[in-house]
């Protein structure tokens, strides 16, 4: 109700009410209508802020939501073993936990390998499913005189992980029209090419899930660092550009 109006209708219910003072009723009235403003204003102030900026900085630089256990890899250097696993450090100092199973495939260089061939310092390829900083390990490239994956990662440009840093709006080579959210979560074969093509070009983040595009090619999904976010790989598993 408009004040005027409230005023008004004071005045109308305090001449049928004996022993009330005018005036003092008026300004409760009148206090009234400031406490509703006020209390109004002050729920929006609130509601403002609580929504974060929209250009406030991931705690963790996914370059977009999580998508649970997926499959991904990792290139990196050996720091530690054990009998269920080792652990790896990447090129722009991730630390990934590697699990192995009884089903877990190896290979040194190009050959295949029938035991386990791991050892500290050794620069290794992991492909597997990936959760977060974990990775269930289906196959594991030892990669001889490998150096981690540092010269490519420099090579690429690739930004590690600092906290309170948002990412650079850039890409390099061809970006194909591609909404985040878009295309299709595959495993398999493809996402194994995809992943290993990606990790030769791209390393020093993890790779935690493949998507197939309307087109049939893939954007490999990078997280762990600032930049870049999406590698892109054609249908022949060759990077044509990242972002």
């Amino acid at each position: 109700m408009p004040p005027r109006n409230r005023r008004a209708h004071a005045q109308q219910f305090l001449s049928r009410k004996k022993g009330v003072p005018l005036a003092a009723a008026v300004a409760l009235v009148l206090t009234g209508v400031a406490l509703a403003v006020t209390g109004f204003a002050g729920t929006s102030a609130a509601s403002t802020a609580a929504v974060p900026a929209a250009d406030a900085p991931s705690a963790t630089p996914t370059g977009g939501p999580a998508a649970g256990p997926a499959a991904g890899g990792a290139t990196g250097i050996v720091t530690s073993t054990s009998t269920s696993g080792f652990t790896l450090t990447t090129a722009t100092g991730v630390k990934v936990t590697v699990a192995e199973t009884s089903t877990t495939k190896y290979e040194k260089g190009t050959k295949p390998a029938t035991e386990k061939v791991v050892k500290v310092d050794e620069s290794v390829l992991v492909l597997g499913t990936v959760d977060s900083a974990t990775i269930e390990a289906t196959q594991v490239t030892v990669q001889p005189h490998g150096d981690g994956g540092a010269a490519a990662a420099e090579a690429a440009g690739v930004i590690p992980f600092q906290q309170g840093t948002p990412s650079p709006d850039k890409s390099v080579g061809r970006i194909p029209d591609y909404t985040e959210g878009e295309g299709t979560i595959i495993s398999g074969t493809a996402a194994d090419k995809a992943v290993k093509a990606a990790q030769a070009v791209v390393p020093g983040g993890v790779n935690d899930r493949v998507v197939q595009l309307s087109d049939g090619e893939y954007e490999v999904h990078n997280i762990s660092v600032n930049w870049p976010h999406h590698v892109f790989v054609n249908k022949d598993f060759k990077v044509v550009g990242w972002n």
